[in-house]
């Protein structure tokens, strides 16, 4: 028997079902190719739903009838009936859970591609040292699960190390994986400049951003300050004899973007587009979710080394992520790009919080899916 809240959002769902499949049906909505598009879309994704709950009814209705009658049977018949009941039973156990699983809404951004801004924090040279090796792990990642990855802008100083680097993942499935990695990265390790073999505390703060369309974020070109300067490498020598990289600044918010990795103005130009509309969708996204008082999941917090979601201590040979207390003694592997033990263990507790807060989370959101900046 399902518990009533569930049995509840369950039928709940089901009118919804029924109401979609007679709006459908009517003309007027056969007519207009996009509200036909939405609302089937919206259909597709109950469906399973809906069977589930028609199964778990006629199995409901079986277990009924042989409860009923086990107490006419005979001795012979006994047996049977109860290992009937049992697998009926089970069968609505795990299909109970089923259904609470396929009730906790699917985040819509799983499927986007990603941009990554890997910044150094405390710690000067060693912590930008430190966002060369995640760079490195998240593209040795990206390698593993076929995805494409382009560096957007970087600005390397003469360590080797990254100051701040931002790149875009392309692939099936990038920000399911990666939105987990938003947050501070501490490394402990002993620099190799230090002389007297001392452990130094440093870290490194990664954001993961949606990639976000130009339908989804609308930007007025008046509040658009445009800089053209000549590109730069490491030590700041010039690279470029024209003005190719780009800097834009939108007024309104204050966000700041440059690219100066492509040959053209103009590719520049579209690449900082493209930072910036993810920034500003990330944005509104934090400021819908202020208002309900939750607590957003990509933030990546100041810096410091006492806000960690994660630490690589060399010298123990150890990877701790600490939203999930899991500690992975294979420091190299990690850093070489194998990181699903982790992602996939923080999808697990993010689907277990979601499911226990009544299915809110990630998926939830409002509006038309514009944002007018």
């Amino acid at each position: 028997m399902l518990e009533e809240r569930l049995s509840q959002r369950l039928k709940e769902v089901e009118a919804r079902f029924g109401e979609l499949e007679r709006r459908l049906s009517d003309p007027a909505v056969s007519s207009d190719l996009e509200q036909l598009r939405t609302l089937g879309k919206e259909h597709a994704d109950l469906r399973s739903i809906v069977e589930g709950l028609r199964t778990y009814r006629g199995l409901e209705g079986d277990l009924g009838a042989a409860r009923e009658m086990l107490k006419d049977s005979r001795d012979t018949d006994a047996t049977f009936l109860r290992e009937e009941i049992g697998q009926l039973e089970k069968k609505l156990t795990e299909l109970e859970t089923e259904l609470r699983e396929a009730l906790i809404p699917r985040d819509p951004k799983d499927d986007k591609n990603v941009i990554v801004e890997i910044r150094a924090a405390a710690g000067g040279d060693e912590a930008a040292l430190f966002a060369r090796d995640l760079f490195d792990m998240y593209q040795k990642y990206a390698e593993r699960q076929k995805w494409k990855v382009d560096v957007l802008t970087a600005n390397a100083p003469g360590v080797g190390g990254f100051k701040e680097v931002v790149f875009e993942i392309k692939g099936k499935g990038a920000y399911s994986r990666m939105k987990y990695e938003s947050g501070v990265h501490r490394v402990q390790r002993v620099p190799t400049t230090e002389s007297q073999g001392r452990i130094h505390t440093s870290t490194a703060t990664v954001a993961v951003l949606p990639e976000a369309e130009e339908v989804e974020v609308q930007i007025n070109p008046a509040d658009l300050e445009l800089d053209v300067f000549r590109s730069s490498g490491p030590g700041g020598q010039s690279v470029n004899t024209t003005d190719s990289a780009v800097r834009i600044t939108h007024k309104p918010t204050g966000i700041v973007v440059s690219c100066q990795e492509e040959r053209s103005q103009l590719q520049n130009r579209e690449r900082c587009m493209q930072i910036l509309r993810a920034k500003l969708l990330q944005r509104a996204e934090e400021e819908q979710r202020s208002k309900i008082a939750a607590e957003r999941k990509g933030q990546v917090g100041t810096g410091e080394r006492s806000e960690k979601i994660r630490t690589y201590n060399f010298p123990q040979n150890r990877v701790t992520d600490h939203r999930v207390g899991m500690d992975l003694y294979k420091l190299p592997q990690v850093l070489e790009g194998d990181l699903d033990g982790f992602i996939d263990a923080l999808a697990m507790k993010d689907r277990a919080d979601r499911l226990e807060s009544g299915g809110n989370g990630a998926g939830d959101g409002a509006g038309d899916g514009t944002t007018r900046t």
